[in-house]
């Protein structure tokens, strides 16, 4: 045999290369490189999928060896704790069938059957788990025949499922597959790829979370399932510093303060569709007067388009077959004795903008002088997202966008993107946000050439390096009809959500044949951007309620002043004081029920009201006011037009704190 037909090469973090015997694994390539690393190798990563080490390479593959002080690390310990889960629940419950058990961001879960257990049981099954980490149980990988595997998991229904969607090469796996892997430690043995530790007693901190249901593979019409979430770590100290953020996030959770300050709420005859209550809706008429401001800086002109479109619209587009494949758009054939005819067709509500925003375009022959074209809007939008997966106002059905289009010449490409994420830029830093830009990649369903996506991808990149700020890949994670750039904002307590996108679409301009004459009298295709500087304005409101925890700076919060007068007789001049601050535009109450004033000002320091005016005999004779902040400042005497000076230049910085009293 041929050096060549007897090697492979694969390539490695650094970019180099290394040839390798054909066959060899993860953990091979690891000792090829040094014993040391072989000794430490734990899992690897193939293309940037996380596999056990006792993973065969291929010719090509980008190799990633994880060891204990990788990243990847502490995904492979906690699939290992999903593994001492299902033994600590098949000793308590000895008839449970097992479904799966993968890690997760924050843990991970088994999914059971056949069990009865609530969040009463997690005391002794947490210490069943610690019993096993202690015993330090080797755990060791075996590959098996496919017809061994069948005698392994005969009688287990959801094993056995697995197992012939493995031989049958469905749901991704490859379909010449011979053998199969288990994985064991002491009594306990599963089916699983991997990848794990070598032992239980690598797992440094275990803990039950929570309890939910669920439906086997997503499927409403399959069998319930029970749900046990954990988490693990490397450290008790880890352990407890993760539950205390878990305990800040729990405070901060945008729903618990929606319904405390009556922002909002999402009734049952609208599942996934957000109500905004009055308070709620002075926060969202802020953000969008905010946004309309950036849109004038930016050129756009606003438009309003229907949620309501036949589908040919998005056949044409491309949305049809992306979203209605996994039933993610709410569609209809509207045929009845009232529509027939050129009636009789399917209609369906909106998933995207875009292609409105792309009519608007080509009612008009358009020529380079007018480039960029510029739509914007606040558009209204539904997927049909799945019930288990709705969160509050992170992740609903029906969403309204702060949506914008602009159509270009090649050439303007990345002067236009780069200024808008400099506005993006501009804009998360005011509401106090750091941003990560990352840059999202040709995913697998993508529409169009290969050559107009590294196009799209290349200009995206100058874009990013003219920003000077550095940024992420996220390889494969772009939209179907081009790569984007996304803004992760990391609020408070360090989590990240991603908000303003700015992506690049070769696709709709063809699919809907735009064009432009150029300079050269020949039409030319524009390209089409498709930008959010906040996202949606539910999940963006969901966000800033957990980021500020309710206590909004004084620009957005929904009560801005309350004047709270000491008796009946101060009343009439505590309403003068309301009315001073109302001709301002500033949001103003009075408090004037019978309560005490201590208890007037804890009501307003629990609604997280920024600024209190206190008024009493003493500051209506004098024409002064007492003012106390949220965070409990007091200062009185104060002159009622140097404080509303104050608080116009306050609104207009958009400060994050109210400032008036410090010192």
């Amino acid at each position: 045999m041929s050096q060549q037909e007897s090697s492979i090469t694969v390539e490695l973090p650094d970019g180099s290369t290394l040839d390798v015997p054909s066959g060899a694994t993860v953990e091979d390539v690891a000792y090829e490189i040094g014993p040391g690393l072989g000794s430490d190798t734990v899992a690897g990563k193939l293309d940037g999928e996380l596999v056990a080490k006792e993973e065969p390479v291929y010719d090509g593959a980008a190799v990633e060896i994880v060891t204990p002080s990788a990243d990847e690390y502490l995904q492979v310990m906690r699939h290992s704790a999903a593994h001492v889960l299902a033994q600590a629940i098949l000793r308590a419950f000895p008839d449970a069938e097992l479904a799966t058990g993968p890690p997760t961001e924050e843990g991970f879960y088994y999914d059971f059957d056949g069990i009865d257990v609530d969040e009463g049981d997690f005391d002794d099954l947490v210490a069943e788990m610690e019993a096993i980490v202690d015993s330090d149980l080797d755990i060791e990988r075996e590959e098996v025949s496919l017809d061994e595997a069948r005698e392994r998991v005969a009688g287990d229904p959801y094993k056995e499922e697995i197992l012939e969607d493995l031989a049958a090469g469905d749901r991704g796996a490859d379909d010449d597959i011979e053998t199969v892997s288990f994985y064991s430690q002491g009594d306990f043995s599963d089916l699983c790829a991997g990848p794990h530790v070598a032992s239980t007693g690598e797992i440094g901190a275990v803990d039950l979370r929570e309890i939910a249901a669920t439906n086997w593979r997503g499927d409403e019409d399959q069998p319930r399932l029970t749900r046990v979430y954990g988490t693990a770590f490397g450290s008790e100290s880890d352990l407890e510093d993760y539950w205390e953020r878990k305990q800040e996030a729990e405070r901060r959770d945008h729903r618990r303060i929606g319904r405390e300050m009556n922002l909002f709420s999402i009734p049952e005859h609208s599942p996934g569709c957000v109500h905004f209550h009055p308070d709620g809706m002075a926060i969202r008429r802020e953000l969008e007067d905010y946004i309309r401001g950036k849109n004038d800086e930016l050129g756009y002109e606003e438009v309003w388009t229907p949620e309501l479109n036949k589908v040919d619209l998005w056949k044409t587009s491309g949305h049809y077959e992306h979203f209605c494949e996994e039933d993610e758009m709410f569609h209809w054939d509207q045929a009845s004795a009232r529509t027939e005819g050129d009636d009789a067709d399917e209609y369906g509500l909106k998933p995207m903008n875009c292609a409105n925003h792309v009519h608007l375009y080509q009612r008009e022959r358009r020529s380079y002088r007018e480039l960029p074209k510029r739509y914007c809007e606040f558009g209204t939008c539904y997927r049909n997202e799945r019930s288990g997966e709705l969160s509050g106002m992170l992740r609903v059905r029906g969403f309204t966008q702060d949506d914008g289009h602009a159509f270009v010449t090649r050439e303007g490409i990345q002067g236009e993107v780069t200024r808008t994420l400099e506005v993006i830029d501009e804009v998360l830093a005011d509401f106090g946000l750091d941003v990560t830009f990352k840059l999202e990649t040709q995913p697998d369903d993508s529409f169009g050439d290969d050559e107009l996506w590294e196009r799209a991808e290349d200009d995206l990149r100058s874009s990013l390096d003219a920003l000077g700020e550095g940024y992420e890949v996220e390889a494969g994670e772009g939209a179907f009809y081009g790569p984007k750039i996304a803004a992760d904002a990391e609020d408070a307590i360090g989590r990240e959500w991603t908000v303003g996108t700015v992506q690049l679409d070769f696709v709709q301009p063809e699919r809907f044949d735009l064009v432009y004459v150029g300079e050269d009298n020949e039409e030319h295709t524009p390209v089409m951007i498709h930008r959010a500087l906040l996202g949606t304005f539910e999940r963006f409101m969901a966000v800033m309620i957990e980021h500020f925890a309710g206590r909004f700076p004084l620009w957005l919060a929904p009560e801005q002043v309350r004047v709270l007068p000491l008796n009946e007789e101060t009343l009439g001049y505590a309403h003068r004081v309301k009315n001073e601050f109302e001709a301002d535009g500033f949001r103003a109450t009075v408090a004037d029920g019978d309560d005490t004033l201590q208890r007037k000002i804890r009501r307003a320091h629990d609604e997280n009201v920024p600024y209190m005016c206190i008024v009493g005999s003493d500051e209506e004779e004098a024409g002064t006011l007492s003012v106390r902040d949220r965070a409990e400042r007091e200062a009185r005497d104060v002159d009622p037009e140097a404080f509303r000076d104050h608080l116009r230049a306050e609104r207009a910085e958009k400060r994050l704190e109210p400032d008036f009293l410090d010192e």
